[in-house]
Parts: structure tokens; sequence; C-alpha cells
């Protein structure tokens, strides 16, 4: 008799890691994916920091084929109230059978230790499927299978206006500036995929306003869901830039 599945939650920002994550999950079928989970702005109903509105989440979702489950967020959360919705969450999902909870995290230390301990104490597995893979040959792999997305959110420490709203492709990987990770993992840009083998059907949309937004540091040492790293000495004296995208 086959082993049976182990029921999962794939945590979803609608970039490009958890994109790619999904796809190779796929793959290789050891776990069944029961929904996908996804941290939304309570105020403004977008996804968290990549700021893309939740009727393209919606639409990746139908897309993708699987339940999405929206946590929402209260707009610049303590990290006590955070901790407090995603045990909730992740406890009523354990109560409907699921044992583990997968990432797209790359290479960041810190904050996997930070998801697995804070998993384990709901006896719930983290998985993490591209963990330690070389970025430069992650963001190929991706662009080779085909899939397509845009930068919706850009940190100003790392990079200019020019950068958001660009799809990535060889010119915009060339164009990065020395230092900066070809897949954002350090907190420079968010992405938000529309079209790729996982999907049904490409998510249409326009681009729309560009705007400069300023956020208080974290009030607690873990960066959770923030677009800071800890290179940053006073994340206070940056701001972010968004182009917004508009269903279509």
């Amino acid at each position: 008799m086959a082993n049976k599945k182990a029921k999962a939650i794939l945590n979803w920002s609608g970039g490009k890691d958890s994109a790619l994550t999904l796809y190779k999950l796929q793959q290789f079928e050891d776990f069944e994916i029961e929904c996908l989970l996804t941290s939304i702005s309570q105020k403004y109903q977008r996804i968290s920091m990549h700021g893309v509105r939740l009727e393209l989440l919606e639409m990746q979702a139908k897309s993708v084929g699987i339940p999405l489950v929206k946590m929402e967020i209260p707009d610049m959360p303590t990290m006590e109230v955070y901790e407090q919705t995603m045990r909730e969450t992740l406890s009523e999902l354990k109560n409907q059978g699921v044992t583990a909870s997968i990432f797209g995290d790359i290479f960041l230390e810190d904050l996997r230790t930070y998801r697995e301990n804070k998993l384990a104490e709901i006896d719930i597995l983290g998985v993490f499927p591209l963990w330690n893979q070389s970025t430069d040959h992650l963001i190929r792999e991706f662009l080779d299978l085909g899939f397509k997305t845009i930068t919706t959110c850009v940190n100003e420490k790392y990079l200019d206006k020019s950068f958001v709203g660009r799809v990535i492709d060889e010119d915009f990987l060339k164009d990065l500036p020395s230092g900066v990770d070809p897949c954002g993992e350090n907190g420079e840009f968010h992405t938000f995929v529309f079209d790729g083998p996982i999907f049904t059907k490409p998510i249409e949309f326009e681009k729309g306003e560009v705007v400069l937004r300023k956020y208080e540091a974290p009030k607690t040492e873990d960066e959770t869901d923030q677009c800071f790293s800890k290179e940053i000495e006073d994340p206070t004296k940056y701001g972010f830039w968004y182009c917004d995208l508009i269903p279509v």
C-alpha cells in the first residue's frame, strides 16, 4: 500500500518563491496541499508587504486550483498580535488534519529557526523545499520553466523607483546592483506571479500608480512578514516603492 500523503499548507505570498515551491511540490507529490495560506493587511485588503490586491490573489488561487485561506493582520501589528493570529489560524488547520507547513524560504537561518520554533509549539512540521539552493540557479530555473513575475514592492535602501513594476527577465537581473540577491531573499524586492506551469490561465492585470510608503521599525528582533533586512541599522529611514496592479 502506498504511503498516505501528509496534509500540508503552503505559505503563499503570490510571489515567485512560493510559486516555484508549489511547482516542485507538484512534481514530487509528497504532500497533499490543503490550502494556500496568505497574510492579508486587514486595513488595505492587500497581500502583506507585497501590496497586491486581494482580487488578484483570489484569481491566482482559482487558476492554481487550490483553496485559499486568508489570515487578516492589523496594520503594523505587534509581534504578539501577529503570533496569536497565526497560532489560531494554524491550530484550526491542524484540527482539519494538517501536519506540515511549507515555506519558500531559501537561506535566512534566523527566520527558519523562528518559524520552526513557533510551529513546534503546536506540533506542526516546517518544510523548506528551496532551502540552501543557489538563488542564481533558482531564478533562472524559474524563468526557464516559463514563469512570469513582476516586482510590486522594492526596498529603497537597495533599489530605486525604476525597479518597481518591472517584469523579471535577463535584463532585470543584469540591472540589479552588486550585492542585491537575484531572488530578493534579503527583502530587496517582492513580486507577483501572473503566469507559469502551475496556472490554468494567466492572471490579467494592468499597472497602476507607483507610490512610496514609509514604515516604522519592527517592534521585536524578529522580522517576520517585514521587508526589512537585519543589515539596516534604522529601518525608519527607509521606505518601499509599490506598484499597484489592477485586475482586468
